[in-house]
């Protein structure tokens, strides 16, 4: 599994159990914003768990620029 599959994976696990979602209820390509239902405050939430479980540091204006879990996976990778 690559880099990127891996992180994306990751990324949805947590969204998954942070957000109660079934294992199959989300998708890489889904919003993020309209699949969990949530505001930027706890998008910011998922991110910090995200850096702290994957030992990477992503500002938090890079955001701004993401609208989908792949998006996000995306900016994650680029600071492996």
């Amino acid at each position: 599994m690559d880099d990127l599959a891996r992180v994306t994976d990751r990324l949805l696990a947590l969204a998954r159990a942070r957000f109660g979602r079934a294992p199959d209820a989300l998708r890489p390509d889904d919003d993020l914003f309209q699949a969990l239902g949530i505001d930027s405050v706890q998008a910011l939430d998922l991110l910090s768990a995200l850096e702290l479980e994957l030992g990477v540091e992503l500002p938090d204006y890079e955001l701004a620029e993401v609208r989908s879990f792949a998006d996000l996976a995306r900016k994650v990778r680029e600071r492996l």
